[in-house]
Parts: structure tokens; C-alpha cells; sequence
């Protein structure tokens, strides 16, 4: 019999080509005055245009924050939930990667229920109620458009998390068209994030680590391992696309429910100290903590391996299987052109002793590992990953 489990989803979920221009039909007739909250290299590119012009004939009043950075800021928030109260907004878009909709999941909380954002960090602090909300992604990685997290960068070597089933829009909208123009670099990073978040999901050991998590998991796995190559080498192929949007829209559902570890928790210092983008930093110690992890798991992942490389389901013995599995990841970030060291984006040796110590500040993360991490554990992944 399945053990308890609780399972949290979005209030809709809307795939199909061109549905970001229909923005104006998805918001409450209610919701008049509209923040849209994106980044500036988006607006330069006229990405959501399209949006805008559906939202204007819908009689809505929309008023654009595009100050977004890569792993946002505090700051950037705060003046994000400030606009919000000025302009007296009765609903929030989130356009973009996972660090626009991250800002729109907390501003439409803070706005609309006015309670301290001190008070919302951590798993289920936030009280709500929040404003009407509606996610776009424009990447194929965070899968934030389904989960009830949002992480924001605090300090230099700080980020820290809102969880909770408040944050979670009313509609997530997939449109594939929004990723064509990706670069490639961008596509490898946030597809090879996805499958980070799969893995991590699947292997979970939080107490709600479920059936539908891990079925989400492997058919994630199963199209961002057939995909990623294709989306990063033809960057046109629509079919890839929407290919690479669903699968990473599934590992966010699968990780939201059953959640990541210490890739992550590891992952946070190189964004933080470094401006790593987010998806290169989870790939840059994944195969060292996947091999870490391995003295327990090794198991896990073996059941694994075979979905995004389906021949490694010829290898019976599930420990051969398991390493032939973290060299497959090695080998597709090479493939992509991924960096796969430290070094090679900028951390000296001298810094990873700082990193390991900002790590473990990352406890709601790191309980969720399969094996436990020490301070000197991630020190001797950092330096394997260097």
C-alpha cells in the first residue's frame, strides 16, 4: 500500500504554441491592473510583445518591472512588491526564466496579503492570501511555473527560500515558440537543470518522496535525455522545444512534491559568490555528488539511468550501472560545450573552503539527501568538482 503522501499542482496548466499571445483571456475579468514582471534583455527582444497586446485589448492596465537579474536580489524584489503597492496592483505576471517568475511568485504574495517577506521564509511560513498569478517560462530548466519555491539571493554567499502551496499560480502557461530563439549555451544549462531536478526528485529522501513524483521524474528524464542535443544543435526544432518545456515542466511538478538535495544545496555558493547562472552551477557538482551519494543510492539511480540513456539498460549489475550513468552526464555536458570544472568559471582553489561553509547553511535542502553531508563531505566534493 503507498504510504502517505500530499501532492501540490498548479490551479491550470495551459501547452500550446502562441498561448503566451493569448495572456489576456487567462486573467480574472476582475484583474485590471496588471504587473508584468520580466527582465530587460526580454524586453530589448520584443519577446513579449505579443503578450502585452493581448492583455491591452483585454482592457487591462499593465505596468512592466523588467529589472530582473540572474539570481535576483533582494533589492530587486523588494522594489518589484513596492511598485506593486504603488501602482496598486490586482494581479502578477511572471515572463521569463525561472528568476522572473521566482520575483512575480513573491511580490503577488507580499502585495496581496501585506505580511512581512522576514516572516515567509522557510517551508510553509508565508500566510497568504495572495494576488491573482500567472507564470510564463521562457526557459526549459527551473521548472518554477509548477513549484511552490522561490529562491532569492540575500547576500554574497546567502540565498534562501519561500516554500509553500500559496506561491503556486493559478495558470502556468507553456508556450514553446517563447524558447526558440534560446542560445545554445542557455538551452544546455537550464536542460541539463532539469534533469537535476528529476534525479533529485526520484532519489529524494523527504518523507514525501511519491509515486507520482518518481513517474513524473523518469518521464522527464526520458524526454530531456532524447532532446537536449537536438535543442542545443538545432535551435529551430520546434518539436525539441516543446519536447525540452514539457519535460522540464514535469521534473518542476516531480521536485516540487518530492524535494532536490544536496546538488542543490551545493549549487547555491557557486551562484551566489561567483554569478553563476543557476542551471551551470547544478551541473557543475552533479556528477561529484551523484558519485558521493552513490554509497547509498547507487541503487536509485541505476533505476534511472536507462530513461534519458537508454542504453545503459543493457548493464545488469546496478553499481556498474550507476557509474556508467554519472560518466553519460559528464560526457553530455561535453557534448553540449558545458564547462565541467570549477576553474573553469572562475572559483580558485583557495575559495572552496568558503563554499563548503556557505553550504551548509542550505539545511532545508540538505535533509533531503540520500546520504548525509558534513561541511568536510562538501569540501571534498567541491574540490572534485575543481
Amino acid at each position: 500500500m503507498t504510504a502517505p503522501f500530499l501532492f501540490h499542482f498548479p490551479g491550470r496548466l495551459i501547452v500550446a504554441d502562441g498561448a503566451s499571445a493569448r495572456l489576456g483571456e487567462t486573467l480574472p475579468a476582475a484583474a485590471e491592473n496588471i504587473l508584468f514582471i520580466t527582465d530587460a534583455g526580454l524586453t530589448r527582444l520584443g519577446l513579449y510583445d505579443p503578450a502585452l497586446l493581448s492583455l491591452r485589448q483585454a482592457g487591462k492596465r499593465v505596468i512592466i518591472f523588467d529589472a530582473v537579474e540572474p539570481d535576483p536580489s533582494l533589492t530587486t524584489l523588494e522594489a518589484a512588491i513596492d511598485l506593486a503597492r504603488l501602482e496598486k496592483i490586482d494581479a502578477v505576471i511572471g515572463f521569463g526564466g525561472g528568476s522572473s517568475l521566482d520575483v512575480a511568485k513573491l511580490t503577488a504574495l507580499v502585495a496581496g496579503s501585506g505580511e512581512l517577506l522576514s516572516g515567509c521564509w522557510g517551508v510553509n511560513q508565508a500566510k497568504g492570501p495572495r494576488l491573482p498569478l500567472i507564470l510564463v517560462p521562457t526557459t526549459a530548466g527551473t521548472g518554477s511555473e509548477v513549484t511552490p519555491v522561490a529562491i532569492i539571493t540575500v547576500s554574497d554567499d546567502e540565498k534562501r527560500g519561500v516554500s509553500s502551496p500559496l506561491i503556486l499560480p493559478d495558470s502556468a502557461v507553456l508556450d514553446a515558440q517563447l524558447t526558440l530563439g534560446l542560445p545554445a549555451s542557455i538551452t544546455a544549462a537550464t536542460g541539463i537543470d532539469a534533469m537535476v531536478h528529476a534525479i533529485e526528485a526520484y532519489a529524494s529522501v523527504n518523507p514525501n518522496n511519491n509515486p507520482v513524483s518518481r513517474l513524473l521524474a523518469r518521464e522527464a528524464l526520458r524526454l530531456l535525455g532524447a532532446n537536449i542535443a537536438i535543442a542545443v544543435k538545432t535551435p529551430g526544432d520546434i518539436a525539441a522545444r516543446r519536447a525540452m518545456l514539457y519535460g522540464s515542466m514535469l521534473a518542476g511538478m516531480a521536485f516540487a512534491n518530492s524535494p532536490v538535495a544536496a546538488v542543490h544545496a551545493l549549487a547555491y555558493p557557486i551562484g551566489s559568490l561567483f554569478h553563476v547562472p543557476h542551471g551551470l552551477s547544478n551541473a557543475l557538482v552533479l556528477a561529484h555528488v551523484l558519485a558521493f551519494n552513490s554509497a547509498s543510492a547507487a541503487h536509485v539511480y541505476s533505476e534511472i539511468a536507462a530513461d534519458p540513456f537508454p542504453e545503459l539498460g543493457a548493464i545488469s549489475d546496478p553499481d556498474e550501472r550507476c557509474a556508467h550513468f554519472i560518466k553519460r552526464l559528464v560526457a553530455l555536458m561535453v557534448t553540449l560545450g558545458m564547462p565541467v570544472h570549477l576553474r573553469d568559471v572562475g572559483v580558485t582553489e583557495a575559495d572552496l573552503p568558503a563554499m563548503a561553509t556557505a553550504a551548509m547553511k542550505q539545511t532545508r535542502l540538505l535533509v533531503n539527501n540520500p546520504r548525509s553531508v558534513s561541511e568536510e563531505d562538501a569540501l571534498t566534493i567541491y574540490r572534485a568538482a575543481w
